[in-house]
């Protein structure tokens, strides 16, 4: 009888969880998970961000473990089932966790040159077919992953300004992280593509591109910087001490990870522009991860 009650209640959690169900984390964990967005090498990102897990637990007094997911789809599904307590998003990624799990809060964002903005560029092989954004049509163009703002959303909506349509006036490619699209088009596999200013700039200090292969064409404009989030249903506490330990945060080696000389508060409505060109862009937000 024990084991027919208990196979039941396995069986109801089970059905649970596939109706939607969150299985939630502690308020208060001992350990806390801290996801960072995967727009480059996964171990490359961990690498580098060693000082801030070190920071990190100093400033909370407890374990940090960093974690990062292997596209930004991973990344959304785990803050939406509370596996991960705390997340550097991209802005569009951002806005796609927040329509399904809706406790999440923003509370940090990235500024530099005292702007909490930054740019998606589009580049180019100079000795490629495409001289300028309107010889794109009839080429193949390279997003980074769907979720992407810098890589995806904003070149896509700049080229839409230009009267460019993706799929009817040039085919696409979707290659996962900004460094891909970047090589993608220096090796010429793809005639343009879309990327993050600063990681653009990243990849040419590191010699990881070469800019006599990959130019940029075209700035977008201002778009809100990434945010950091973290799950409503922590301790008031534990979300306060958050919140102080990145708007605290001055060390310019913690700071690189995130591309940011420092932290200023934010909100969800912050992010109000991405919805709003995700509908010019008749993008359906519920079907993009």
């Amino acid at each position: 009888m024990q084991r027919r009650t208990f196979l039941a209640a396995a069986a109801a959690a089970v059905i649970a969880a596939g109706a939607g169900a969150m299985p939630g984390r502690a308020e208060d964990p001992e350990t806390l998970k801290v996801a960072l967005l995967p727009d480059e090498n996964a171990s490359t990102i961990i690498q580098n961000a060693q000082p801030l897990k070190d920071y990190l637990e100093q400033a909370l007094g407890r374990d940090v473990e960093l974690i990062v997911t292997t596209d930004y789809s991973s990344m959304i599904e785990a803050m939406r089932f509370n596996r991960i307590d705390v997340a550097y998003f991209g802005p569009l990624s951002y806005v796609l966790a927040k329509s399904k799990a809706a406790a999440i809060e923003p509370f940090a964002v990235g500024v530099k040159g005292g702007s909490p903005t930054y740019q998606s560029v589009v580049i180019a092989n100079p000795a490629g077919p495409v001289k300028a954004i309107a010889d794109i049509r009839g080429q193949t163009f390279g997003f980074g992953d769907p979720a992407s703002t810098s890589s995806h959303l904003i070149p896509r909506a700049l080229l839409a300004g230009k009267g460019l349509t993706a799929g009817t006036d040039y085919a696409f490619a979707h290659l996962g992280t900004h460094d891909a699209v970047a090589r993608a088009v220096q090796a010429g596999q793809v005639q343009a593509g879309g990327m993050s200013e600063e990681i653009y700039k990243k990849l040419v200090e590191r010699g990881t591109i070469d800019p006599a292969k990959v130019v940029v064409l075209e700035e977008s404009k201002p778009i809100p910087n990434y945010p950091i989030v973290m799950q409503g249903e922590l301790s008031p506490e534990l979300k306060a001490q958050i919140r102080a330990a990145f708007l605290e945060m001055k060390d310019p080696a913690i700071l690189k990870s995130f591309r940011a000389e420092g932290f200023a508060a934010t909100d969800d409505q912050a992010y109000d522009v991405l919805r709003e060109t995700a509908q010019i862009l008749n993008l359906d937000l519920a079907k993009m991860n």
